[in-house]
């Protein structure tokens, strides 16, 4: 049973099972700290594709499958896949999962594209509208590069301080019932304007996302800001 809180937080009373996880990673990210944390690890950035937006949708659909593989599902199992990407259309979502043959319910919030489709999932699954639900994402540093700033080709001069779009997808199996972490709650955000009107700041842009601190009750909540050489990255105040 699905119960409201407040204007934006659901709240599950049966808390739908992620039964299983996976993260299939490129290069770079294999050699970070999290190394250990991924069940693959890419050398090729294109995955033996002839391109980039190709080549994440092969991260996806081995995310998936490896997801599946754990929890001792396959494709016919599930009732809904719920994924997104950082491409126009979802196209990387749309071709990496489309021979599972899985009924998809495209999903897009950029950074928060995982947690929107956990929400969403979780809904289906405590509503009963689906027994299994499959929640995916991912996205490649040069698919992004080409989609958002340059192309790499272009041999634009990278700043020392730009973002880096992982290149890495994400899966998670959910069910009904089951062992492991179950999903209690999820909070919608609302659209806040903070003004930042540098296009190629994203990680400003985004920043406020794990910024918000005590949520509870609704419209209490403070956001953290920050301050770098004496300006102010966000008007501090409440947006919760």
């Amino acid at each position: 049973m699905v119960k409201r809180v407040g204007k934006g937080t659901i709240v599950f009373e049966n808390a739908p099972v992620i039964a299983a996880s996976a993260a299939v990673v490129g290069k770079k990210e294999g050699e970070g700290p999290l190394k250990d944390r991924f069940d693959l690890v890419i050398d090729d950035s294109r995955c033996g594709e002839d391109t980039y937006e190709a080549a994440e949708s092969s991260l996806q659909r081995e995310a998936a499958r490896l997801a599946m593989e754990k929890c001792g599902k396959r494709p016919d199992d599930f009732d809904c896949v719920f994924a997104g990407d950082l491409l126009n259309q979802c196209v990387a979502s749309g071709f990496g999962l489309r021979d599972f043959g899985i009924p998809y319910l495209g999903q897009y919030g950029a950074c928060s594209t995982m947690a929107q489709a956990l929400a969403v999932g979780a809904v289906f699954v405590e509503s009963g509208a689906a027994a299994n639900a499959l929640c995916v994402t991912s996205s490649h540093f040069c698919s992004a590069e080409r989609q958002y700033r340059f192309p790499l080709e272009y041999g634009a001069v990278r700043t020392p301080t730009a973002q880096w779009t992982v290149t890495g997808a994400g899966a998670c199996a959910l069910t009904a019932a089951g062992s492991g972490i179950r999903i209690r709650s999820a909070a919608i955000g609302r659209i806040t304007d903070l003004d930042v009107t540098d296009a190629n700041n994203m990680g400003a842009a985004m920043a406020p996302a794990v910024g918000i601190i005590e949520p509870y009750p609704a419209g209490s909540g403070r956001l953290l800001h920050q301050k770098s050489r004496g300006k102010e990255f966000f008007p501090p105040g409440k947006y919760f």
